[in-house]
Order: C-alpha cells, then sequence, then structure tokens
C-alpha cells in the first residue's frame, strides 16, 4: 500500500519555486492575505491531479487524511482530488466517513480552490437525501471556509433542478462580509439563473439593491447587458 510520504516525495519532485512564488501571490499566502502562513511549492493543478488518478486506490482513508493535515498546499489539494476520487466509487458506508473527514479539517481546507474541489464533490452530493442542517451551521460559523464550503456544496443541488437550499442560504449570507463568500453566493445564484432564469430573478428582486456589489455582479453576469445595467443602476 502506497503512504502519504510517497505522495510527498512524488509531489516534491514536481515543485517549481518560480510557480510557488506566483502561487503564493495568486493564493495569498502574504502577511495579511487570506492566505497567510500557507505555503505552496509550486506544483500545477494538473500535475496534482495527475499524482491522485495515480494514487487513490492505494492511498488509504487514513494516510489520506493524514496528507490533508500537511502546512503544504499542495499536498492538501492533493489530497482533495484522491477524495473525491474515492467518494465517487465509494460505497455507502465509506461514502460518509469521506464526509465525515471533510467536516472535521474544514480549517485544512482554507483557500478557494480547496473548497471548491471538493464541497461541490462531496459535501453536496452527500447531502442530496440526507438531513442539510449541517449547512445552516457552516453558514454561521465564523470561518470564513466553512461559509464557503456551505453555499459550494450546494452546487450538487443545483444540478440536480433543487435550488431551495442556494437561495436559504444566499439569504444568510447576503451581507457576508468576506469577498471570497460574497463571489461564491453569487456565483451559485448564477448557476441557479443558468438553468431558471425566472426563479434567480425573483430571489433577486427584493435583494439586489443590499447585495455587495461583487456578489451581484457576479450573479448577473450571464445576464444581457441592458439587464446587467438595469441591476447595476437600480432600476431592475
Amino acid at each position: 500500500m502506497a503512504t502519504t510520504a510517497d505522495v510527498r516525495h512524488e509531489l516534491a519532485s514536481l515543485a517549481d519555486p518560480r510557480r510557488a512564488a506566483a502561487s503564493s501571490q495568486f493564493l495569498q499566502m502574504v502577511p495579511g492575505g487570506y492566505g497567510e502562513g500557507d505555503k505552496t511549492i509550486g506544483v500545477s493543478v494538473p500535475e496534482q491531479r495527475k499524482v491522485a488518478a495515480r494514487y487513490w486506490r492505494e492511498l488509504s482513508l487514513a494516510e489520506t487524511a493524514k496528507l490533508l493535515s500537511s502546512g503544504v498546499h499542495e499536498e492538501r489539494l492533493t489530497s482533495l482530488f484522491i477524495l473525491v476520487r474515492k467518494f465517487t466509487k465509494a460505497d455507502e458506508e465509506e461514502r460518509g466517513r469521506i464526509f465525515g473527514i471533510i467536516l472535521a479539517n474544514t480549517g485544512r481546507i482554507n483557500n478557494w480552490d480547496l473548497v471548491d474541489s471538493s464541497a461541490p464533490y462531496i459535501v453536496g452530493p452527500w447531502l442530496i437525501d440526507k438531513d442539510r442542517s449541517v449547512l445552516d451551521r457552516l453558514a454561521e460559523s465564523s470561518l470564513v471556509w466553512d461559509r464557503r464550503i456551505a453555499i459550494m456544496a450546494t452546487f450538487a443541488f443545483i444540478k440536480a433542478g433543487d435550488f431551495q437550499w442556494t437561495f436559504r442560504l444566499s439569504e444568510r449570507l447576503l451581507r457576508d462580509p468576506h469577498d471570497l463568500v460574497q463571489k461564491a453566493v453569487g456565483w451559485m445564484l448564477r448557476e441557479v439563473g443558468n438553468r431558471d432564469r425566472a426563479a434567480e430573478e425573483e430571489f433577486l428582486a427584493r435583494r439586489y439593491p443590499v447585495m455587495p456589489r461583487v456578489m451581484l455582479r457576479y450573479a448577473i453576469e450571464k445576464f444581457e447587458p441592458q439587464r446587467r445595467r438595469e441591476y447595476l443602476s437600480g432600476v431592475a
């Protein structure tokens, strides 16, 4: 069986200091940034996906969870790619364990790429036919990553034609102070609109005047130019 050390060794062999410097800026791993304190070694996402594809069968859940506790960003992201692959192929019992690993480690899923690579593919799909109240708890969290996980998980519901929880959490997060949550809410509303424009506009009708500008811009990104101008000028 493969171990965490095997995956770490392979990722280290792919490290690129120049890419690491660029990633550090892009993911705000700088003083005062939302990723402050994190470490990147400069492995591209496609390369990480290839590593995950090679190891997801051989690496146990325990070893994968251990990788998720790493201080290296690429090691955590690769562990999430592995967990998504495992989740897709797992039976109900193992899917539940994988969901539990995610919930127990939201503090380690601490950048937007980590959230977006896992919440829509593990958290949302697990909750499709289950009690979703955990999303209310996450949406109320003081941790920005919990709040982004909550709204991003609803992408799985949207794809199934179920918009209720996207609207529910968007209402709760309507005045969220963090732009990473604002963008995620707008993105999910846009995804609703891609499937049911009338449903999105009905939600926006009474709320768009008080929405943060970035949230609104994301939500109406696919609207016709004239309709976008109406929303942005407050006459929709």
